[in-house]
């Protein structure tokens, strides 16, 4: 019973502190490409607004990456404290994708302060734009190597395993897992789409507060222009991560999909319930889209989960993070279409308030459609954390004070975040862009 508790807490801490750092994990990779493309804008048109954005934005990321780093830390050394026996195993293969993320993130940090303190500094500023890209470039690689390590324990490969003793040990073909790719560029993708949507509702928020200036106004098109692009990615990279799931992982797909019965022309199953006898009830289905989702054959054969032995499958509580992180997507995609259609329009008005409070009510939804994406990937791996060969239970270890550590990193990431807020809150609202803006055109 204790090595019980001792898992539950331990699977506990670990969800405490990705669920918090995923947050400052997105930002970090989405915000310096916002940086760097409204930078470049503003170069390209000779547009202090757009040079505005870029540097207020840079100076609200530098306290979201510190925050990020201190999380990603932490979940570095729990890794090793509260998963001994996962890292004895996998700590030979993925020590070159961590390895690698450091090094990345170190690349990030150093081209950042040179980024920051060189401002003005150059004769002509596009030299100062070139320093932007090894930034969104070591933010995007740093989160494409730790995308890797999670690939990894999802389809690990290049080793043997004998007891706890590997063989045949071949980092490489770790590395280059067959989860990878489609993982890499979903994490990209949506990254980038969470940032542009909660600048969009910073940036719309503000304009109801009655700042309908040209630099909310650009700001404003200039994020939901992006959005939709990255939503749309994202939305494309749901249907290759269908297909790859049928493929390596059909027990993840049949339970975030509740499909049970192997069957060709399979149902696309959104939202409903399940009773005690585990019938569907007040569900959504959209005939054989499940096997054109899979297969792209409307007829396709679906693997059910009944195939899975009962030990080996799923929480079946994943399909309710899957119909949250569709359903926050699909309306992200329709308001930014909204928002981009009326700008284009030449009646069309997008800064009408009906169109501003859904955009304003997207950044938190934004937001948890990451948590959900996040707890519908690594619940679905489950029981597994290194598939195939170990499971949760054998990983965790054995310590009975993992209860002191949660209720110490629950308090730490309670002061993390309200002291980012305040911080974000002092450095924005008591400088604000008009003011700022007035500033330098003066000057």
């Amino acid at each position: 019973m204790a090595e019980l508790d001792g898992v539950l807490l331990s699977r506990m801490l670990t969800t405490l502190t990705l669920a918090f750092h995923i947050i400052f994990a997105t930002l970090g990779v989405g915000v310096p490409v916002m940086i760097s493309l409204a930078e470049f804008i503003g170069i390209k048109r000779n547009d202090q607004h757009y040079n505005l954005l870029a540097r207020r934005w840079a100076r609200g990321f530098v306290v979201t990456v510190a925050v990020g780093v201190v999380t990603g830390t932490i979940i570095g050394l729990q890794l090793s404290l509260l998963w001994p026996s996962f890292m004895e195993v996998a700590g030979q293969l993925i020590s070159l994708p961590l390895f690698m993320e450091v090094f990345a993130f170190f690349f990030e940090a150093i081209f950042l302060g040179i980024y920051l303190y060189t401002w003005d500094r150059f004769k002509k500023p596009i030299y100062h734009w070139l320093l932007s890209i090894p930034i969104f470039g070591g933010s995007i690689l740093s989160s494409m190597f730790i995308t890797v390590v999670n690939a990894f324990m999802n389809t690990p490969q290049g080793f043997t395993l004998e007891g706890r003793t590997l063989t045949g040990i071949d980092p490489v073909a770790a590395f280059f897992n067959p989860a990878a790719p489609t993982k890499i560029f979903h994490v990209a993708t949506s990254a980038i789409m969470t940032s542009t949507i909660v600048l969009a509702a910073i940036t719309a928020f503000m304009i109801l507060k009655g700042r309908r200036g040209e630099y909310h106004k650009k700001a404003l098109k200039l994020t939901m222009v992006t959005g939709l692009i990255f939503s749309f990615l994202t939305a494309l990279d749901g249907d290759i991560s269908a297909k790859f799931l049928a493929e390596y992982q059909p027990e993840k797909l049949a339970a975030g999909e509740w499909h049970f019965e192997t069957e060709k022309g399979a149902d696309l199953i959104l939202f409903g319930t399940l009773n005690e006898q585990g019938e569907i009830k007040n569900a959504i289905r959209i005939p054989k889209m499940l096997s054109f989702l899979a297969y792209s054959d409307f007829n396709a054969e679906v693997t059910g989960l009944n195939e899975t032995p009962e030990d080996e499958r799923p929480p079946l509580i994943i399909h309710y993070f899957f119909d949250t992180m569709v359903t926050i997507g699909s309306y992200t995609l329709f308001i930014s279409l909204v928002f981009v259609v009326l700008m284009i329009w030449k009646k069309g008005d997008p800064f009408k308030a009906w169109l501003l409070w859904p955009i304003v009510i997207a950044g938190p939804l934004a937001i948890i459609a990451i948590e959900a994406g996040w707890f519908y990937a690594e619940m679905g791996r489950q029981p597994w954390i290194l598939r195939g060969y170990m499971k949760v239970a054998e990983a965790a270890t054995t310590s009975n004070y993992v209860w002191l550590m949660l209720i110490f990193f629950f308090l730490l990431y309670g002061v993390l975040g309200t002291l980012t807020i305040i911080v974000l809150r002092k450095i924005f609202k008591n400088n604000p862009a008009e003011a700022e803006l007035e500033f330098r055109f003066k000057s």
